[in-house]
């Protein structure tokens, strides 16, 4: 797999202050190459078109930041988005350096005005921007947010997305077109039905499915309490998952859940996608393609598994609310104090799922891939904290105590009909999902 790469294009002409753009160049280098090792950088300032296009020959990028070390004019954009139609670019003005009554060092701020009106001619949504320079830490923080959204976009392009049979009756909403999936987000969808993964659980052995017993038991808490037949048909289950997982190169899982593994096979497949998760495999229940495709975005950006759930719970007084599932949170989200706890299904009385309240963290992002009425596609952003609360009901539970009004954010997701199925990721991504939100063309409603 191609290695993601940022290329740092810094533009601009030999009549202005050179020894200043080029300590502003050196400075910038640095920050890129911190922000994204693979940062391709010219050697020198790209004074002209014909220097410019040689620097791009050498070129496969993942991001384009066009920086105006000095004013350049449309000529510039122009050849970038001639070479790079579908790369995404990130316009970069530097701040003047001096104010004295004097020569005009950069003048990088009317170049800026020159690329983006170019860009916008060339192509749908808001230019990409930032503002300063490169010492200064907002400017460090976007484009941190800008690089992992393209990354994040990039990742998306090579990701296999597995539908484990058919949404239930009534929970359409999850459900996933193969076209729209790769048209909108560069994602494959494949599909196999539940049925088949129950059969290839049935015929396993119990020897064979021994390791992933003993590996469930280390990451849970009181699993030998589940009746043996459960407790083993789990163990065929998660191998079954496991195997066609690996076998097929799947990033992310949603997963048809009930009735059939309670009917048809007598034990719930909560647990399994709450291991998957655990495993780097972003997994959804009630085969809500979305759903695991919001938390697959999440976990690329955090590098820690993504809660699911529904709201279920608004408390005003604290500004919270509750998310909560029927028990498939990855286990490395649990509390400390209880570890991860497994149960049995709350409607269902089969086990093993899993029982815990989820651990706090000082920031989060509520995110949601979502589809509008006009079957547009949109995001859903909003930040908090994940309180320190125990479980909430049976199954697993995270509170989130919002940033803005948590009345405000359920009164208007109701209302202009967000799904009920929603990621929480442990960290501040808003950013970078909002700016992801441009790069794939889709409108963004932030809290």
């Amino acid at each position: 797999m191609k290695t993601f790469q940022v290329a740092y294009l810094p533009i601009g002409v030999p009549t202005f202050h050179l020894e200043s753009a080029r300590a502003e160049f050196e400075k910038s280098s640095a920050l890129l190459r911190k922000l994204c090792a693979d940062t391709l950088v010219p050697e020198d300032l790209l004074l002209s078109v014909p220097a410019l296009t040689a620097f791009m020959d050498t070129l496969d990028p993942d991001l384009i930041v066009l920086q105006n070390a000095t004013f350049a004019n449309a000529a510039y954009a122009s050849e970038v988005l001639h070479r790079f139609p579908d790369v995404p670019i990130v316009l970069w003005t530097l701040r003047e350096p001096v104010i004295d009554g004097g020569r005009l060092r950069l003048n990088s701020l009317t170049g800026a005005y020159s690329a983006a009106h170019t860009i916008r001619k060339f192509r749908e949504g808001p230019v990409e921007y930032v503002f300063g320079g490169p010492t200064e830490e907002k400017v460090e923080k976007r484009l941190t947010a800008v690089i992992k959204a393209a990354e994040l976009r990039t990742a998306l392009r090579s990701m296999r997305l597995a539908a484990v049979g058919h949404t239930p009756q009534g929970f359409g909403f999850g459900r996933a077109m193969d076209e729209d999936m790769l048209k909108y987000f560069g994602v494959r969808l494949v599909s196999i039905e539940a049925r088949e993964l129950i059969e290839k659980a049935k015929g396993y052995t119990e020897e064979e499915c021994l390791p992933y017993l003993e590996d469930a038991g280390k990451r849970t808490v009181g699993l030998e309490c589940v009746p043996e037949k459960n407790r083993l048909d789990f163990a065929r289950l998660y191998k079954a998952y496991a195997d066609y997982v690996r076998e097929n190169g799947i990033g992310a899982l949603c997963s048809r859940c009930w009735p059939d593994f309670f009917t048809s096979f007598g034990t719930p497949v909560c647990t399994v996608l709450g291991i998957l998760n655990d495993l780097g495999v972003a997994s959804s229940c009630e085969a809500d393609a979305y759903g695991a495709l919001s938390m697959y975005m999440g976990q690329r950006l955090t590098g820690q598994p993504a809660f699911f759930g529904d709201p279920v719970s608004l408390n005003e007084e604290e500004n919270s609310v509750t998310f909560w599932h029927c028990g498939m949170a990855a286990c490395s989200l649990a509390r400390e104090d209880t570890g991860a706890v497994i149960g049995e299904h709350c409607n269902r009385h089969i086990g093993p799922t899993l029982e815990f309240g989820c651990r706090k963290a000082p920031r989060v992002t509520i995110f949601r891939v979502g589809v509008a009425p006009d079957g547009s596609f949109r995001l859903f952003l909003a930040t908090g904290e994940a309180m320190d609360k125990p479980k909430q009901f049976y199954g697993t539970s995270l509170t989130v105590k919002t940033d803005r009004s948590a009345e405000e954010i359920v009164h208007r997701t109701v209302e202009e009909g967000w799904e009920p199925h929603f990621a929480v990721l442990y960290g501040d991504e808003a950013d970078s999902l909002e700016a992801l939100g441009r790069m794939l063309h889709l409108e963004v409603v932030r809290f």
